[in-house]
This record gives structure tokens, sequence and C-alpha cells, in this order.
């Protein structure tokens, strides 16, 4: 058999080396990434977000861009070298510096990191025509509520051969239900970090937020909809309510539980930092976070109550001010493979909407209820909905709970 390959390559040696190349491309270049930019992607200050909001990355001949190819292996994609800015408005510290670093080096683009605090300061500035941004990282009721605005660029999945990678239950989430505008980035739950030095009975209960045993050491979340939300669960109502009576009932039992001085505080990503510290009995934290401050501190335990709780999904979508749809969508597509996946898992600790992520859980990963939630958690639970149409009951009962002293 070697004799014969061997008398039929000097036969038709011209016709080999023709092909020779034609099946496989070449990794893509290394590229210079600079410094400034990879560095944002963990400390963007304020005055970045105010520049990109206002200045527009230069225009460029984006239409004609070549969409990214599929590959038969992920780990080294053909993707298209345009040697755009793009500019990427995320949460705080969300993607592994080095996926940024990834993308810029295998697509020759570069990333422009804008960071927001919350959705409601993400949504307003694109309501209001902001043109900077080109990848979003919205929460599942805000991606329903720009949807329903017309403010998201339709998605052209068949040059996104990644999104195949998503968990099934997340290709079309009930906020995005035709899987037309987003694709989940990451997941988790909402629940209680406990520690356990101070508080030695179990818990499984909202109940132990507004009672007197832990009084002046329960942390609380400064966003409307969770602390709301959880003050609804607890009395038996849903998280998306529209009833202004029961509205009114949580917004009650927030003010109590603040005027008893049970809750000594209204925090955001400080929770955690003061958890692993050991300042606090219980602390109100997202699922991941919850994760970052067990790894550092082993007496703290994470905690779905049996009321249930908010299951939420953070997804990647582009606004239809994008000076760079093409890029954007190969942005998110390169978020979806299965190895850059795997490190922002590893990088932020909360749940992967990437199947072969999940599949190859560790033994430990897979025992977390941060991590892995129960099936019985998960159907306990419930997506934000977009509650527009009465935000004025929710805005007015959040301002008397911020108020009160």
């Amino acid at each position: 058999m070697k004799k014969l390959a061997l008398m039929l390559c000097l036969v038709l040696v011209a016709a080999l080396l023709s092909a020779c190349g034609g099946d496989k491309t070449e990794a893509p270049a290394a590229t210079e990434a600079a410094a400034t930019e990879t560095a944002a992607a963990t400390d963007a200050p304020a005055a970045a977000e105010t520049a990109a909001a206002t200045d527009a990355p230069a225009a460029t001949e984006t239409a004609a861009t070549a969409a990214p190819a599929a590959t038969e292996t992920a780990a080294e994609p053909t993707v298209a070298k345009t040697g755009v800015t793009i500019t990427v408005f995320n949460w705080y510290d969300y993607i592994d510096p080095t996926a940024i670093e990834m993308y810029e080096k295998e697509t020759g683009n570069k990333v422009n990191y804008v960071c927001f605090t919350n959705n409601e300061e993400m949504y307003s500035k694109i309501e209001a025509g902001a043109t900077a941004y080109d990848v979003l990282f919205p929460s599942d009721y805000i991606v329903e509520r720009m949807i329903k605005n017309d403010l998201l660029y339709p998605l052209d999945l068949s040059v996104m051969p990644n999104i195949d990678n998503l968990m099934d239950s997340l290709k079309k989430p009930s906020y995005d239900p035709e899987g037309k505008y987003s694709v989940v980035y990451m997941t988790g739950t909402l629940g209680m970090l406990i520690n356990t030095d101070i508080v030695k009975e179990p818990v499984d209960s909202w109940s132990i937020l507004f009672s007197d045993e832990y009084k002046g050491s329960i942390l609380m979340m400064n966003s409307m909809r969770d602390s709301l939300g959880i003050a609804l669960r607890y009395l038996g109502y849903s998280m998306n309510t529209r009833s202004e009576e029961e509205i009114n009932q949580a917004k009650d039992l927030l003010v109590k539980q603040k005027t008893d001085g049970i809750c000594s505080g209204y925090l955001l990503d400080e929770i955690k930092d003061k958890m692993v510290g050991g300042e606090a009995a219980i602390g109100i934290v997202y699922s991941g976070d919850a994760q970052y401050a067990i790894d550092k501190n082993d007496k703290l335990t994470y905690v779905v109550p049996k009321e249930g709780s908010n299951i939420w999904c953070d997804s990647m979508c582009i606004p239809k001010g994008s000076q760079h749809p093409a890029e954007a969508m190969q942005f998110i597509d390169f978020m979806c493979r299965p190895d850059i996946a795997k490190l922002n898992f590893e990088y932020i600790t909360y749940c992967s909407p990437i199947q072969e992520v999940v599949d190859n859980y560790s033994e430990e990963q897979a025992a977390s209820a941060a991590i892995n939630p129960s099936a019985e958690t998960i159907a306990n639970c419930e997506f934000f909905n977009d509650v527009t149409d009465c935000m004025d009951l929710y805005d007015t009962a959040w301002m008397e709970v911020r108020l009160t002293r």
C-alpha cells in the first residue's frame, strides 16, 4: 500500500500540490492588543463610560464585512479580520480579560470595554439614542423591554455556529421566545449567603430576613426588583405581580425590616466581600457572587429559599445603533465557543449556558447549589418579566423603602 501511494504521489504531484491547504486555513496571525483596552476589561473608570456614551466609534464598511465562517474545530475558527474597534457595554468584571485578548488576537479587531452598574442605567442610554455601543449584556426583563421598543438588531444565526452550543432550554427563553435578538451569556439564581459561624441552624426560608434573631446583621440588596421580589415571594406572590395591593404589602414588609433595625444596609457588590470578612450573618447575593465568597471563606453557604426566588439570564444583544453589527455577531458567537465559555465561567463562577461546559463540571462544581442548582430549585423560581406598564407602582414603593430610616 505504501508503494502504491508513493507511485500515485509521483504521477499526480502537481494536482496534490495544488490541493494542499485547500481544506484547511492557517490560524489567524497574532495582532498587538492595546494594553489599556485589555486593562479596561476589569477596571473601566466612570469617565470611560461617559466618553463611550457620547463618542461613537468611527464608521467603517461594516455592511460589506464577511460574516464569521463556521469551521470544523471550535478551537481554531476562521474569522473575518476587519480591524475595527467594537464597543462592548457590560457589567463590571464580567468577562475574563484573557477572552478579550484572544478575541483581539484571532480577529484583528479591538475591544473597547465599557461598564454599567445596573440594567436601568444601560437601558436609559440606549433608549436615548446612544450609538457608541455594539454589544450589550442586559438581563432578561430588559431584553424583553428592548424587543418591545424595537431597540435591538436581529441576529443572523446562520453566521453564528457556536449558538448551537447553548443548552436547548436556553435557546429560546420566555423573554425572547424566537431566540432572534439575544444569546444567553450567564445564568444564575438569587439567594441568601449564610455565615454558619453566626447562623447555626439550617435555613430554608426568607422568613429569617424579617426575624429579630439576627437583628442588625442582615445585608439586603440595593436593587428594586430583587428586594421587592424577595418580599413578594415570601408573601406568596409572584415577583412579576401587577397588583398594587401586593406590591404595597411587600413594601410594608421591607419598611418594617428597616425600622426594626433588622437590616444593617442596602448594598450591591460590597455584600460578598463583607460576608467573606464575616461582617454579617446573612447577605442577599446572586449565585455567582455566592460562589466567589464561598471559595474565599468555607464558613459560608448558599441557599435558595423554599418560597422560591428569581432565576435570571444575562444575555448578549446588539443595539440598533451599532456601527459594527457584523463584528458584534462575531463577538457574541466567539463568547459561545466552549473554550471561551469555560474561561468566562471559571473567572465569573456564574452558571454557564454552554452544554459542554456544564457537562464537564468537576464533582465539586456539580455539587454546588450556587453553580449547579437542582431541577427542583429551578422549577420553583421565576424569570423577571418587563413590568413597564405598572413601573410607577414599583418605583413609588421602592422610593419609600429607600427613604425609610
